[in-house]
């Protein structure tokens, strides 16, 4: 546990550090710094992050330019109907020896690395989905009865197409609580797609450089959770998580009428620590009540559900979020 002089001094550096990871990925992401900096939030948290666009708006590109600058070891899985289980954890084979004697040696899966990017997630079966909520949750695996740990710090990146619906399955909601945040990747503007066509129709092709380690990554994340949090932005992120639920007393009017049901607990932890990421990020020594209301979408919006109902009158769950978000912090505001 640091002192309170040198966690300044750390957040300073590590400030200085961020900002320099940052340059580096812009050579080679334009734009989309909205998108960057929601996924350097999640991996300095500690946690996992969803990646919802459409096709060509750079989420591929994205997480193998955070793999390099975060000196990250890095493995891509493809998502597809027939992928198995055992395709992503591991398997264990019979060999024989020299000595023809017979052994099981266990060939270690993709999931064995730092950063996994499984894209296109939803379109492998239930059964494969699961195979990541160890993983995600506890950083090890379980195979023919023994325990396996990942390596540290491991981090799942995983893309969604929001589009092509034709041979997928929707992620459970097990599986989408295990995400710290979503990302919706959304098109560029007219200049920023002017310097994508510029940047990446010539000779010549950018490269990212590695400005973290696996080590440096891993003591950023334990700045973030010793960074102090006021205990107005405590009470906000209760308050807020807690009238997302409709069974909650503490549910207004929209949310009773339009939800099915909300987050768990999982999501204020989420926001606790997704707030102190976003004001390192942006150079401060503690969160603030903007960091929450920025941050409500993507920690909320993959851990609540509209009903059938409200659904079918046309309700837009990121609508119902923004207004129990500004009438939330409104209250605390007043108080």
């Amino acid at each position: 546990m640091s002192t309170p002089e040198n966690l300044v001094a750390e957040i300073e550096a590590l400030g200085i550090q961020l900002a320099d990871a940052k340059a580096s990925i812009a050579t080679k992401i334009i734009g989309q710094q909205g998108v960057v900096d929601l996924s350097l939030a999640a991996m300095l948290s500690g946690g996992h992050a969803l990646l919802m666009g459409l096709p060509g708006l750079g989420k591929t590109l994205l997480v193998d330019t955070l793999s390099t600058v975060m000196g990250l070891s890095a493995n891509r899985v493809q998502f597809t109907p027939d992928l198995m289980p055992a395709d992503i954890l591991g398997s264990e084979v019979l060999e024989t020896g020299s000595d023809g004697t017979r052994n099981f040696r266990f060939i270690e899966g993709p999931v064995f690395c730092q950063l996994l990017m499984a894209d296109e997630i939803n379109r492998a079966s239930p059964r494969t989905q699961s195979a990541l909520l160890q993983a995600m949750q506890e950083m090890e695996v379980t195979i023919a009865g023994q325990h396996r740990p990942l390596p540290r710090p491991f981090h799942v990146l995983a893309t969604q197409n929001p589009i092509e619906q034709e041979g997928t399955y929707p992620l459970p909601e097990a599986q989408l609580d295990r995400f710290l945040v979503k990302i919706d990747v959304e098109y560029p503007d007219r200049e920023t797609e002017r310097g994508i066509l510029l940047a990446t129709t010539g000779i010549a092709t950018a490269k990212a450089r590695p400005v973290f380690t696996p080590e440096k990554l891993m003591a950023a994340q334990q700045v973030v959770r010793q960074m102090p949090v006021g205990e107005t932005v405590v009470e906000l992120i209760l308050d807020l998580v807690r009238a997302c639920r409709p069974d909650s007393p503490e549910a207004p009017e929209v949310v009773k009428n339009t939800v099915a049901w909300g987050p768990g607990p999982r999501a204020a932890q989420a926001l606790m620590l997704t707030v102190r990421a976003r004001a390192l990020l942006d150079g401060r020594f503690a969160p603030s009540v903007d960091d929450v209301a920025a941050l409500a979408r993507p920690v909320l919006s993959h851990r609540m559900a509209l009903s059938f109902a409200a659904r079918a009158e046309g309700a837009v769950l990121e609508h119902v979020i923004d207004e129990v978000t500004a009438r939330t912090t409104r209250v605390e505001a007043a108080a």
